[in-house]
């Protein structure tokens, strides 16, 4: 059964970012400058979608020596499930408010 998280304007930003490139492994310093989401709110965001099962996670050894190693995420096939079936309506939710002059 799929995990229902939390779903603030910032986490369905990740969100969107991820599904852009679902495929692809993301670092959290990309995601940061991609979304604007400072270090603070973008890093709670991927350990919570992490816990979920959404993102799976590993690290990198560093290219250059004395580099530290960097921690790289990515959707699960769940997680793409996932945040389809939470973002469509979203995205429908906003439309409809706008056309109605509600937000």
């Amino acid at each position: 059964m799929p995990h229902r998280i939390r779903m603030s304007p910032q986490t369905a930003g990740v969100l969107e970012a991820f599904l852009e490139q679902r495929r692809e492994w993301r670092y959290g310093y990309d995601l940061s400058r991609e979304t604007a989401l400072k270090s603070g709110t973008l890093y709670p965001i991927l350990m919570r979608l992490a816990k979920c099962g959404w993102l799976e996670t590993a690290w990198t050894q560093p290219e250059e020596m004395g580099r530290p190693a960097r921690h790289m995420y990515r959707l699960t096939p769940q997680g793409v499930r996932s945040a389809r079936e939470t973002l469509v309506p979203r995205a429908a939710r906003a439309l409809n408010n706008r056309a109605y002059g509600r937000g």
